[in-house]
């Protein structure tokens, strides 16, 4: 490979993951992780407390008091556990 071409690629692969990189506060950083895990939870628990509702519904952060006291109530020891996580 030329050196030309070597150094051209490997300043845009410099730029390019400089720009890619974003930082999050932690609090924004920790709601994102306890979507994900609700939405984890309506996904492996439908059938216990979920059925009544579409699975295709897509959580969002003000679904997860919802989804934590269904859990609680309907999931069992697991569901209750997964549950109180959620609450934290």
């Amino acid at each position: 490979m030329d050196k030309v071409v070597k150094q051209y690629l490997a300043e845009i692969g410099r730029r390019g993951g400089a720009k890619s990189r974003r930082t999050l506060d932690a609090e924004t950083a920790r709601n994102m992780v306890r979507v994900r895990e609700a939405r984890r939870a309506f996904e492996r628990f439908h059938a216990r407390c979920f059925w009544s509702f579409d699975p295709t519904y897509r959580i969002t952060q003000e679904d997860i008091p919802w989804v934590a006291d269904r859990l609680m109530k309907f999931g069992g020891r697991e569901g209750w556990e997964l549950g109180a996580r959620l609450c934290r």
